[in-house]
């Protein structure tokens, strides 16, 4: 497959990513575009994606076409369920493919964004990894052995729903006290407000215009960033939980190395410095194991569609792995 050139697309309920990727330089990326998604409308978001990869191919030898999209994708890249975009049990690959006119492959946006990170990323000469993905809600994706884990039915990774805070805020999904309501930009949001409610002279609601309402997990952010004692606490606080999650991630998968990425992570350290105390105080037997790295992501918001594109090649030669680097 040298030489190969693919499209990757990430396709969020706001807007879609879409890279033209040459994966035989490293995945370096070629070209790319964003256009808003029209998230409520099942055919119009699918159109979007079809005139982007469109527009990317034209004047260039492209071999294959991924997508990353959040929700329920099985093995057949029919969506099951997206929580942010109008498609329900919907056979976005077939559609794609159809009205592309190239091999298509459609996964779990935190899955291929594991694989970009794995293969071209933070991950990159590991052979077991976990990428957590912190954002607005709490992503995962595994890759054991070399492969991406997907499951019996390509659900697997959807660590930000396992409940943690039973009768804690209720989650998208409709449950109460998921992991991803408590310890993710959603979650240090929430946070930021009840502060801000309890001290309308803060610097939380300067930066937030001057109404607690509108505090979010960038405005705690940024605040934390210069020197807030109530925003570093909350950062702190959201790290904590973070790294206990991670901690239990870790005794069940026992990877190499955790790759931490999503928006969330602009906090630095001020997020992963009590994640990583917290993994160390919640692991099993810490002192009787080697030390798994809790570490950045390197690609950023690419990782998604640099991953899908790669995923999308290796499907063209039925294949499921790459050897582990040296």
């Amino acid at each position: 497959m040298t030489g190969t050139l693919a499209i990757g697309v990430d396709a969020g309920g706001t807007k879609v990513a879409g890279l033209l990727v040459d994966l035989s330089a490293e995945g370096t990326i070629v070209d790319g575009r964003v256009v808003e998604t029209p998230a409520t409308d099942a055919e119009a978001s699918t159109r979007t994606i079809v005139a982007l990869a469109r527009d990317l191919m034209a004047g260039h030898e492209v071999a294959a076409l991924g997508v990353g999209a959040a929700g329920l994708v099985d093995l057949e890249g029919v969506m099951r369920f997206a929580p942010n975009v109008a498609w329900r049990e919907y056979p976005l690959a077939e559609r794609i493919e159809r009205a592309v006119g190239l091999p298509t492959l459609v996964d779990n946006d935190a899955n291929v964004a594991a694989w970009g990170e794995y293969r071209f990323g933070a991950g990159r000469g590991s052979g077991d990894m976990l990428l957590v993905t912190v954002g607005t809600g709490i992503g995962g994706g595994i890759v054991a052995g070399g492969r991406l884990f997907r499951g019996a039915h390509g659900f697997a990774g959807e660590i930000g729903h396992i409940i943690v805070e039973p009768n804690g805020p209720r989650c998208g999904c409709g449950n109460l006290g998921c992991g991803e309501q408590v310890a993710s930009g959603r979650g240090i949001g929430r946070l930021g407000r009840e502060v801000a409610l309890e001290h309308p002279e803060s610097l939380l609601v300067q930066l937030a215009g001057g109404d607690p309402e509108e505090v979010t997990g960038l405005v705690v952010t940024a605040a934390a960033q210069q020197g807030d004692p109530a925003a570093v606490r909350i950062l702190a606080e959201v790290g904590r939980r973070l790294g206990e999650g991670i901690a239990g991630l870790v005794n069940i998968l026992d990877p190499d190395v955790v790759v931490v990425g999503g928006g969330a992570i602009a906090a630095g350290d001020l997020l992963l410095g009590p994640a990583r105390r917290a993994y160390r105080d919640s692991v099993e037997a810490p002192d009787h194991r080697p030390e798994v790295p809790i570490v950045a992501a390197a690609l950023g918001n690419d990782a998604g569609a640099v991953g899908a594109a790669d995923l999308a090649v290796m499907a063209l030669g039925e294949r499921t792995s790459l050897p582990k680097e040296a």
